[in-house]
């Protein structure tokens, strides 16, 4: 016989994650994001590597709860959030990397289309950033703050890879602004998703 209800799996889940766990410095709604990482990738080292800054969990979860939109750098971070929870909160989450004025932006400049669609973001007045794929849209989007150019009320930084991934996480925890990152080269969109998913259904029922 197995599990086949899918709360009761991922309550079953959550219940072995919590017995793995060995960090006690997180807040509990610190906690929970954590243990939706780990859920997410079924690797427990992420309690060792997921860093909180500048009271991260509650700023997100009041920006949430102003029908924000947030942008995405992956269609697949986009396609892994809770949709009834985004509908129930009133939030959109966007992701410009395939639009077409993007691609010829970043053509013309010869830079990254993901560093195009920050820069498109933030022209349409984003102020919410999860980066789970793309170091330079995270370098792009520090370098629009140093200008004064972006308005930030959370980043959600935890670009995956072995170029430029671990620092452009470590320049991000330089700032004082509200984040969750990972410590190294892991992360991902689907660990961005996870981390979305997880302020939301601490502000929404399931």
């Amino acid at each position: 016989m197995y599990i086949n209800n899918p709360m009761e799996i991922e309550n079953k889940s959550m219940d072995i994650i919590e017995e793995g766990l060995n960090k006690t410095n997180f807040t509990e709604e610190e906690k929970i994001v954590v243990k939706r990482t780990i859920h997410t990738t079924g690797d427990l080292d992420y309690q060792n590597i997921v860093d909180f800054k500048e009271d991260f969990v509650n700023v997100a979860k009041n920006s949430l709860k102003n029908k924000v939109k947030i942008y995405t750098d992956t269609n697949m971070t986009k396609a892994g959030v809770n949709k009834k929870a985004l509908e129930k909160l009133g939030l959109e989450i966007v992701c410009y990397i395939a639009d077409e004025d993007v691609a010829k932006k970043a053509k013309e400049e010869g830079t990254t289309r993901s560093q195009a669609a920050i820069e498109k973001a933030i022209k349409e007045g984003v102020t919410c950033f999860s980066i789970g794929n793309a170091p330079t849209a995270l370098y792009k989007l520090l370098e629009e703050y140093d200008a004064g150019r972006a308005k930030v009320d959370f980043v959600i930084g935890v670009p995956v890879g072995f170029v430029g991934a671990a620092e452009s996480k470590e320049d991000l925890r330089g700032y004082k602004i509200p984040q969750v990152t990972t410590i190294g080269n892991k992360g991902g969109s689907n660990v961005a998703a996870s981390i979305i998913n997880a302020l939301m259904y601490m502000l929404v029922e399931r």
